[in-house]
């Protein structure tokens, strides 16, 4: 697995949810598994296998979470130089044909939320991508999708952590 940028909170959340999945959830899952051992006969029983799929779920829920903690990148909170575009960073810009004008918050994959109230794109996202290490008042041409022939330029407006 690659580096996994997150902020600081980002990798807490996901330490919570570990802690979550390995002692309530684990618990749920013996007590429904214990629970449908006592119907009797588990080679035909639904709920037997139910609780044993779900454990699988989780199991690997627990990895997956487990290798990305192993593999994070904790963005600086002390890098205040907003010049350049960085992980962590909040970009504002402005689509150069529509003169739209949006903020993102580049973020590493396991935070990215494009519903938030500042959508959070990820820094592998082809605009996220493309806007890192570019300086404020830069013009950057995006292909979107990335193996299209369709170019966005937008211009960088501002730049804050």
């Amino acid at each position: 697995m690659a580096e996994v940028f997150m902020t600081t909170e980002g990798y807490k959340e996901l330490e919570d949810r570990l802690n979550e999945l390995k002692t309530v959830k684990r618990q749920e899952i013996s007590n429904k598994i214990s629970e449908a051992r006592g119907f009797g006969d588990i080679s035909e029983n639904a709920e037997y296998d139910a609780a044993k799929d779900e454990q699988a779920l989780v199991e690997g829920q627990i990895l997956e979470i487990e290798a990305k903690l192993r593999e994070a990148v904790i963005i600086s909170e002390a890098d205040s130089d907003t010049s350049v575009v960085k992980v962590g960073f909040t970009v504002q810009v402005s689509d150069q044909t529509t003169k739209r004008k949006m903020s993102y918050q580049i973020v590493g994959i396991t935070e990215v939320d494009p519903f938030a109230n500042v959508p959070r794109i990820s820094n592998e996202s082809p605009l996220g991508s493309a806007l890192l290490g570019k300086k404020l008042g830069q013009e950057v041409e995006i292909l979107l999708p990335p193996d299209s022939k369709n170019k966005k330029k937008i211009k960088i407006l501002n730049i804050t952590k």
